[in-house]
């Protein structure tokens, strides 16, 4: 059976496209192959003015992309694969009645809109520079992590990341006094199976503690905790931005296992990470919160922000600006 071609499609669209409806003088659409488990497609009809015109049975871009699939398969069978990963199609509408409209095809290979796949170098890259800045802050503990997950075909783990881990860092304090920090390690890696240049959720989450304060099972406990926030805000719309546009935030609730703390807060911090495959992406400083410092707080209030600025005041700080 011979392979199915350029040709046959824009005569199979030519009869598809042929029942236009009423006012339409042109059409577009765009799609593109099957890539890590996801394709795409967009367009339709238009009018002399160039607005678009809707179909009585607006199944025209179901059908475009069985013969994206179709062009894909015949390609393929041709023994050199696809090719091409964008297919454009274009329609006009014919100048005599009757006629059938002018059909085009155009496929091309854009690699600006291949998901990145296992091997993409940008994994590794994200995980060298967060690991350089943490060393900058202190001597970074080579053997501690809080969890290490399954990775999936991506070699990623829920935070996207090589690992859905947890650093623990001996450093100094901006006031240069000796502290523990506890940061997560994968929030900010670029997402797998996409193209679009993001570092993840965009942030990495970090908790400071006296340097005597926890003992190994201390750290162990709050290094956990810390595994949970991230997913939570590795779960959620945007974290990062409500935090950045409000200063500080209350984020979620604790279990009775952490009194005299019931609440987390999360809030601004003038670090930065810099140099990650897509840009900088901000730290969020993670503090836990007792009860009595919110008692007679508005808790009613959406993210608590009144609440965790008047905490971050009582206790002498302000959100970083």
């Amino acid at each position: 059976m011979a392979a199915y071609t350029t040709d046959d499609a824009m005569r199979e669209l030519g009869s598809i496209l042929a029942k236009a409806p009423a006012g339409a003088v042109s059409g577009q659409w765009e799609a593109t192959t099957m890539q890590a488990g996801h394709s795409s497609r967009t367009g339709g009809f238009r009018d002399a003015a160039g607005n678009h015109v809707e179909e009585s049975r607006p199944d025209s871009l179901s059908r475009i992309a069985d013969i994206v699939e179709k062009l894909e398969a015949g390609a393929a069978d041709g023994g050199n694969g696809p090719g091409f990963n964008k297919v454009v199609i274009r329609w006009k509408k014919p100048k005599i009645p009757f006629m059938r409209g002018q059909v085009t095809i155009e496929t091309s290979f854009d690699r600006s809109i291949v998901p990145r796949g296992v091997d993409d170098p940008v994994y590794e890259a994200a995980a060298s520079v967060r690991r350089a800045f943490w060393q900058s802050r202190g001597a970074v503990d080579a053997g501690f992590a809080a969890e290490r997950g399954t990775p999936n075909s991506y070699n990623q783990t829920k935070w996207f990341g090589p690992h859905r881990r947890v650093l623990s860092i001996r450093g100094r304090g901006n006031d240069g006094v000796a502290v523990l920090l506890l940061a997560t390690d994968g929030l900010s890696t670029p997402w797998a199976g996409i193209s679009e240049p993001e570092n993840g959720v965009e942030c990495e989450l970090f908790m400071e503690f006296d340097d005597n304060a926890l003992d190994a099972e201390g750290i162990d406990s709050w290094g956990n905790l810390l595994i949970s926030i991230g997913d939570l805000v590795a779960d959620g719309h945007r974290v990062a931005r409500d935090v950045e546009r409000h200063g500080a935030v209350l984020f979620c609730r604790l279990t009775e296992d952490y009194r005299p703390f019931q609440h987390i807060m999360l809030s601004r911090d003038n670090g930065r990470i810099e140099g990650l495959p897509f840009g900088v992406v901000p730290l969020i400083r993670v503090t836990p919160v007792t009860e009595a410092e919110l008692e007679g707080q508005d808790l009613d209030e959406e993210w608590g922000v009144t609440a965790a600025r008047n905490i971050l005041a009582s206790r002498g700080l302000s959100p970083a600006l």
